[in-house]
């Protein structure tokens, strides 16, 4: 008996898209983890550059992100908002953001203090937490933005006190009539406000490098196994 190939066109055609899709979403996966390495190594290079104080002139945000920045002045305590679907070690809850006037000016940046949980008997009612009053040195990340998540309906009106998806710094500055710099500062946890309730445990943007790497390696791993699939079916023992 002889063994030969049969050619099969909806088999074919069927292992082709299968082999295009493993490809298409493993290279997706292998460019998200090479972004992410590359903010893995400017984080890394940022952190160990010296600390930049914030004054009033406008700063670059592209060059300021990830580095190490301090800020003095006061909380516009008046002015809250609240990012919801901030998650913390499983638990539900907000990252409270405020507005920083920039000492000696009318200049303010943006601030990320800290992580609230939610309160469960009304979701609209922040727990309590403390806002330091008057002029303090605060500390922390430059970051572009507060991190973004799926807009889950349409998004809220931008008020003090508004629960918010997501927050872009140039919206608050108008609804608040704020002179902003363009950055916000993840605020770090310093000896002075430890005790204000929050919690200060920033997610690092880099993360999940390895979980790409290995999506991409199952994707791989797919069009490779449908390519065998459709090549070692094709095969069929024939009389001589």
């Amino acid at each position: 008996m002889r063994i030969r190939f049969h050619f099969r066109l909806i088999p074919f055609v069927a292992a082709a898209l299968l082999v295009l899709l493993g490809v298409v979403l493993a290279q997706w996966q292998t460019r998200r983890a090479a972004e992410k390495q590359s903010i893995e190594t400017q984080l890394t290079a940022r952190a160990l550059a010296p600390v930049i104080t914030l004054g009033t002139l406008p700063v670059q945000a592209d060059e300021l992100e990830y580095r190490r920045v301090s800020v003095r002045g006061q909380f516009v305590s008046d002015w809250p908002v609240y990012l919801d679907n901030r998650p913390q070690d499983g638990r539900p809850g907000f990252y409270v953001v405020m507005p920083f006037r920039i000492a000696g000016s009318t200049t303010h940046v943006l601030v990320e203090r800290g992580w609230i949980g939610l309160n469960k008997a009304n979701r609209a009612i922040m727990l309590p937490y403390q806002t330091p009053t008057g002029e303090l040195e605060i500390s922390g990340t430059a970051r572009l933005h507060a991190g973004r998540v799926m807009q889950l309906g349409s998004a809220a009106e931008l008020k003090p006190g508004a629960l918010l998806q997501n927050l872009e710094i140039s919206d608050l500055a108008r609804a608040s009539n704020l002179a902003m710099q363009p950055i916000l500062i993840e605020q770090a946890t310093t000896p002075d406000v430890a005790q204000d309730g929050l919690i200060r445990d920033w997610p690092k943007p880099s993360n999940g490098i390895d979980m790409h790497r290995g999506y991409a390696f199952q994707w791989y791993a797919l069009a490779v196994m449908a390519f065998l699939f459709f090549v070692l079916t094709g095969f069929r023992r024939e009389p001589d």
